[in-house]
């Protein structure tokens, strides 16, 4: 039979106990909005939507131009749309039957910032 070996405290466990988190750690308010987003641009099929309507001219661009560079249906594309609108990162605009997208100003760098540092 195997000798056990004796455990030792481990000092971290004394330093840590008691003290505050770190003023940089994010709220828990924080953390859900930054996991929300995140979420939001976990999916590469709206990663390159949103890169897309970024480098459209007059910076946006119409539901109806974004379905073929994807590859998608056209209510497979509004759905992802519609995800990136509802976490803060586009603006949707209607026009007749259309509706145009934009980049919301800041977004991504609105993200970025809560990350700690």
């Amino acid at each position: 039979m195997p000798t056990a070996l004796p455990l030792l405290p481990r000092e971290s466990d004394d330093a840590a106990c008691g003290r505050p988190a770190p003023a940089a750690a994010l709220s828990d308010t924080d953390a859900t909005d930054l996991a929300r987003a995140l979420k939001a641009l976990a999916d590469p099929t709206r990663l390159r939507l949103l890169s897309i309507v970024a480098a459209s001219p007059d910076g946006e661009a119409c539901v109806c131009d974004l379905t073929e560079p994807v590859g998608l249906s056209q209510p497979t594309v509004s759905h992802h749309l519609k995800v990136l609108t509802e976490a803060g990162f586009l603006i949707r605009s209607k026009r007749g039957t259309w509706a145009y997208f934009r980049v919301v100003p800041g977004a991504v760098d609105r993200i970025a910032a809560l990350l700690p540092r």
